[in-house]
């Protein structure tokens, strides 16, 4: 084939060459993962609060919880404060997606708001994972059932819980949790009175 049908073939055939790139690149589990992470980040948006109408308190602040470092915690230290609770896994697209955006909220919140990012992988294979992106956000593990509020089957989902207890956002899936609207609202709950 003369380097001018070839260039004529590819060109009218671009379309399905490149498309069978993307499925190739996609069955390969080296590049699956990226590619999957990259395309979440790209239809991330900020999560919607929930109606005021329609908020769910929590009252059972005693779920049980390791640390990465072995220590046991409840979320009662955190009764009467800013929580926000992800349930996530090193192996979720959606997961790995937004760690970014909460990486640089725990940053500028995480003194002021009780970050929970609970997970039940076992502790090197998070430990392996936190070290490679140098994340420093406090991870745990469950050692029981979550409340029935904050029980998700599907990876990943996030609660933000006000000072009441009120169950202000729940997302499950992809989100940025780092735009500007996020931060407005942390800033206003955070300035909240019980």
């Amino acid at each position: 084939m003369t380097s001018n049908k070839l260039f004529s073939f590819l060109k009218k055939h671009k379309s399905n060459i490149l498309f069978g790139l993307v499925i190739l690149l996609l069955i390969i589990p080296q590049t699956r993962m990226p590619i999957q992470v990259f395309v979440q980040r790209i239809i991330a948006f900020s999560p919607s609060t929930i109606s005021e109408e329609k908020r769910e308190i929590l009252q059972d602040y005693s779920w049980r919880l390791r640390s990465l470092n072995g220590a046991s915690k409840t979320m009662e230290d955190s009764k009467n404060q800013v929580i926000v609770i992800n349930l996530w896994a090193t192996w979720c697209p959606p997961c790995i997606a937004e760690m970014p955006s909460f990486q640089e909220l725990y940053n500028d919140f995480g003194d002021r708001v009780d970050f929970y990012f609970i997970s039940n992988e076992k502790s090197e294979t998070l430990h392996r994972f936190m070290e490679r992106h140098s994340y420093k956000f406090p991870v745990y593990q469950p050692l029981e059932e979550a409340p029935a509020k904050l029980n998700s089957n599907a990876l990943p989902t996030t609660y933000l819980i006000n000072k009441k207890g009120e169950i202000i956002i729940k997302k499950t899936g992809v989100a940025d949790w780092n735009s500007r609207k996020m931060r407005a609202l942390l800033n206003e709950l955070i300035a909240e009175e019980i």
